[in-house]
């Protein structure tokens, strides 16, 4: 690597701790703004630094024509007819969670399990077998699936088209909104919260605060000392720290905290350990409460003693009814503790890749032996594998889509419906680069679940394909993954294929990773290597060593700072002037990627210094400009870039991915942001040209391996590290691996599905 004094911050954590005394997750609302909503990465789009102040009035962040002047009539009826990609995704999430809670609703009888347990899982056992004898309310504790009916699906909307203006059909009445504020005045609470406390409790929003002031620790951002502070002010005397309301709310937000942080459940004693750090008198009490009241659900998961053989695999109802006469001989458990919404659609997700991965007879056709023959190498192999097995999965870097790619071809030229998805339009151009003809079988996974791109779905509800190819598979969530799985048709194949070493998903699980561990299907590992320089240091930080790379092109290049304010003058100075001068790469092909939103170098800072310098501009349209480049999270958890074009009533017209969007004005400030630096989740699905990976000092103490993988490989051509963190980053890349998560998914798996050989 050369150092270049020419060409020129904060923190994104790879992985969560514990939901209390641990650095949030990358975009927790601990890295952000107070009492604002979740953005694609968990972030708050739309920040002050962006020109839109949280909290605002629409108003305040206006477009042309948002000053009371009306759309025409026609122009809401044309927009009313037209289903919007983020309404078709957002409907079929619904629908899908629809079907997983029918599914667990008509679960049978409780698990007959615990007989050797004591102390306070025992009594935790106890009370959620109360609420299944009914003395309290809620029988939906321990429970077993029972097959759903074939659903039947609206044929779904076939064609990309705009984003048009959302309805906003959930947004709350203009008097449920101002009953919340009077609420919220009376016990002292910013009343600009209150569309947001009336957004989450409903139309009753104002009477349940009022009854139980704690339920506004739902509304994203606030905290529970915010929430004391609130219901003292409401309750008086009668407010006491003892007071159960306080407990089972706590509870839920130390659960929703932990989600954001990546786990699907606590353990029992990390959950009760952190409600006494809040000042919870009874932690054991909140959790029983909150489990009778339906809030959370409760699982015990058997542990894997070292050098024990794997857990039996269920073979009958018989063998389930007989777990209670074998307590016995049982080994010991788990309490685990989760929000209902993660806990099913994790259920949801084993349920349906053990359907996946026993639905083929093990044996290789001769059509497929064929295809087979005529590759070589880690592709032969996956063709092999994909030809006897359901379920398979294929990891590599970014040279190894050439693999899934040839699979994809391979099956077509055999007839068979298969297609391939990827996270972002960039991650599907990538692909279509390694085929000579990708039109219509090579889709985005948020069109293939919209039913905008692809196959569309069956009489069933199911996609029409025989063969799914998921790339990019580190990022998936639970709730995504058990949408996508659940979605397959009986007979289908899946194939999961990514790079292990890359960040896991923004939302809760880490799929992939657990899907590697529970080793239940065939794993292919890909021995294509990334070229290159940029390719040798990549993969040296993959396993653990950050190496002096030879790069004779200056395709890697170091520029040491002083401080966050050289960092951001020297980025300035990268993507303006010594990247294109030097390389021949536009600003527009270069992307800044930095640690986090905050600080003096994070991606707010940053974007407010490129802005000034390469599309400078009053910010008029809501804090932007025609030619800015944003970040656009059409629902949490996603990002795609682009740039603003315009704005009128409408709202804010962006190109992104060669498409036209339209974001209504009164979504701008949650869901846009400037996109010229972005954190490396927001980034992990794309790639540029050309990438400057900014560490200001501030950055050292969250750096790990996974997110300095992730940030380097971002760039194709040519990598500029703005490097201020010293030892730091060679420390963390040898040491700090990914932070644990609290998943259930591969104990799942263990028990529905054989080991593989």
């Amino acid at each position: 690597m050369s150092t270049e004094p020419e060409p020129p911050s904060t923190t994104e954590n790879t992985g969560p701790g514990t939901p209390d005394d641990a650095p949030p997750a990358e975009g927790s609302p601990e890295t952000d703004s107070v009492a604002a909503p979740a953005g694609d990465d968990g972030t708050t789009p739309g920040s002050a630094a962006d020109g839109i102040t949280p909290g605002s009035a629409t108003a305040d962040a206006t477009v042309p024509g948002s000053d009371g002047g009306a759309v025409p009539e026609s122009a809401a009826e044309e927009s009313a007819r037209k289903l919007s990609e983020a309404e078709a995704e957002l409907a079929a999430q619904k629908l899908e969670r629809e079907r997983i809670e029918r599914r667990k609703a008509e679960k049978q009888g409780p698990i007959p399990a615990g007989t050797k347990l004591s102390g306070k899982a025992a009594d935790l056992l106890a009370a959620v077998r109360a609420v299944e004898s009914g003395e309290k309310p809620t029988a939906t504790v321990f429970a077993d699936p029972e097959p759903a009916p074939p659903r039947a699906a609206p044929e779904p909307v076939r064609r990309p088209q705009p984003v048009a203006a959302d309805p906003v059909a959930t947004a709350p009445a203009p008097d449920t909104v101002e009953a919340v504020r009077r609420v919220l005045a009376g016990g002292g609470a910013p009343e600009a919260l209150a569309p947001q406390v009336a957004a989450v409790l409903g139309e009753g929003a104002a009477e349940a605060l009022g009854e139980d002031p704690w339920q506004l620790l739902r509304v994203p951002g606030v905290r529970p000392e915010q929430a004391d502070g609130f219901a003292r002010a409401l309750l008086g005397a009668e407010c006491a720290p003892d007071d159960e309301r306080r407990g089972r709310a706590v509870t839920v937000w130390l659960l929703e905290q932990a989600a954001l942080a990546g786990h699907t459940a606590l353990e029992l004693p990390t959950l009760t350990a952190a409600l006494a750090r809040r000042g919870v008198p009874d932690a054991d009490a909140a959790v029983q409460g909150t489990l009778a009241e339906g809030e959370a659900l409760a699982f015990q998961d058997a542990l894997e003693e070292p050098g024990a053989a794997p857990a039996p695999v269920a073979a009958s109802e018989e063998s389930e009814e007989s777990d209670e006469d074998n307590a016995e001989e049982t080994g010991p458990v788990r309490v685990l503790v989760g929000l209902e919404r993660y806990a099913l659609a994790e259920e949801s997700l084993a349920d349906g890749l053990a359907r996946v991965a026993n639905a083929l007879a093990k044996e290789t056709s001769t059509p497929w032996e064929s295809a087979a023959a005529q590759a070589s190498g880690s592709t032969a192999e996956l063709i092999r594998a994909v030809a006897g097995h359901g379920l398979v999965v294929h990891t590599g870097g970014e040279a190894a889509r050439a693999e899934p790619a040839a699979l994809l071809a391979a099956a077509r030229s055999l007839g068979v419906r298969a297609f391939a998805a990827c996270h972002t339009p960039d991650g599907r151009r990538r692909l279509a680069a390694h085929l000579d003809a990708a039109d219509g079988f090579v889709v985005t996974l948020p069109g293939l679940l919209s039913g905008a791109e692809g196959p569309g779905r069956d009489a069933e509800g199911a996609f029409a394909l025989d063969l799914l190819i998921l790339l990019d598979a580190p990022q998936l969530d639970v709730e995504t993954a058990a949408m996508v799985v659940e979605s397959l048709p009986d007979g289908a194949r899946l194939v999961l294929s990514g790079d292990p070493a890359l960040l896991w998903s923004a939302g809760p699980g880490r799929v992939f990773a657990d899907l590697l561990a529970a080793r239940v299907c065939p794993q292919v590992a890909s021995r294509i290597p990334d070229p290159g320089p940029l390719g040798e240091l990549v993969s040296g930080v993959g396993v653990g060593e950050l190496n002096q790379v030879e790069a004779p092109g200056k395709e890697i290049v170091i520029v040491p700072v002083r401080d966050a304010g050289e960092a951001v003058h020297r980025t300035v100075q990268l993507v303006s002037d010594s990247v294109p001068r030097a390389f021949g790469i536009a600003a527009g092909e270069t992307v800044v990627v930095t640690p986090g939103h905050g600080g003096a170098a994070g991606t707010r800072a940053l974007n407010a210094a490129l802005k000034e310098r390469l599309n400078p501009g009053p910010g008029r349209f809501g804090g932007f400009d025609p030619g800015d480049r944003i970040a656009y999270s059409p629902v949490p958890g996603r990002t795609v870039t682009g740039r603003v074009v315009t704005a009128d009533a409408e709202g804010l017209h962006l190109s992104c991915a060669g498409g036209a969007v339209v974001v209504p004005k009164e979504r701008v400030e949650h869901s846009v942001r400037h996109g010229w630096a972005l954190t490396a989740h927001q980034a992990v699905g794309s790639r540029w040209p050309a990438a400057v990976v900014v560490l200001p000092g501030d950055a050292a103490q969250v750096l790990s391996r996974p997110w300095v993988y992730t940030a380097f490989g971002r760039a194709e051509r040519h990598l500029s590290v703005v490097h201020g963190v010293e030892q730091a980053l060679p420390g963390a890349v040898a040491a700090i691996t990914a932070k644990p998560r609290t998943t259930r998914l591969p104990v799942l798996l263990r028990t529905q599905v054989p080991a593989a050989d």
